[in-house]
């Protein structure tokens, strides 16, 4: 400090550029749990039957010694049955079904974003948010989903808990951006509009189609056939004679 203000005394005032700095922000929220009343071990937690079964199917795909290397799968099913999210009761249990150390589950599930360390609501949407999502409007798709969803910010979930929207990198549909995911599926070419419309349904239970919104089939040129216009060269055409 006193050599700032020794600074501040040897300049003139109009050239001094000021110092702002930014408040921390806590990461530990991703890598460091916490008991708390809805995550603790003594949550029980266990497979259903049917995916008890599934898990087993899966773990046999690997030699016995290897069964470690089905770690993702398992917590992805488990996750799913905990209703979309991988409390410290279903990495504890993971762990116990794989024969593993805790602290390698522990491992795994912080650092595949995959995998959610705390509740979702009921519809999971992933906005995209990468560089052709952002050249064609996603900021305004993002915005426009927490706005609709009663001001959220991403990371959050809606009040009735139906939805948790955050912000997510690329998923592969580059083609019809902007796109959002919704819990399995994919939703493109999105307007605000058919943002507000496709949210709308899943609030009221249903389930929109899915894929693009703007009333293409896949992702074909949205404009018409730019090239192959014309007949195709069938057998012989254009050939010399001999060849015909």
């Amino acid at each position: 400090m006193r050599f700032l203000r020794h600074f501040a005394a040897a300049r003139p005032s109009a050239t001094i550029r000021g110092l702002s700095t930014s408040c921390p922000r806590l990461s530990d929220a991703l890598f460091v749990h916490r008991d708390t009343e809805y995550n603790n071990p003594k949550i029980p937690f266990e497979f259903t039957s049917e995916n008890m079964r599934t898990a087993e199917e899966i773990v046999s795909r690997y030699p016995l010694q290897y069964k470690k290397a089905a770690v993702i799968p398992l917590l992805h099913l488990a996750q799913r049955q905990n209703k979309g999210w991988t409390s410290i009761s279903v990495m504890n249990y993971v762990a116990k079904f794989l024969d593993m150390p805790p602290m390698r589950v522990y491992e795994v599930a912080t650092f595949y974003t995959m995998f959610n360390r705390e509740p979702i609501g009921e519809n999971f949407v992933q906005v995209c948010t990468t560089t052709p999502c952002m050249l064609r409007g996603s900021t305004d798709i993002l915005r426009t989903a927490c706005d609709h969803l009663g001001g959220i910010r991403p990371g959050g979930t809606s009040r009735d808990g139906k939805f948790t929207v955050i912000e997510v990198e690329c998923q592969g549909a580059c083609s019809n951006a902007p796109m959002m995911v919704v819990n399995d599926d994919f939703y493109e070419d999105l307007t605000p509009e058919t943002t507000k419309k496709v949210l709308d349904a899943f609030a009221k239970g249903e389930k929109p189609k899915q894929g693009p919104q703007s009333g293409r089939q896949t992702s074909e040129n949205s404009t018409g056939l730019t090239a192959l216009t014309s007949k195709p060269y069938g057998p012989g055409e254009f050939c010399v004679p001999e060849f015909q």
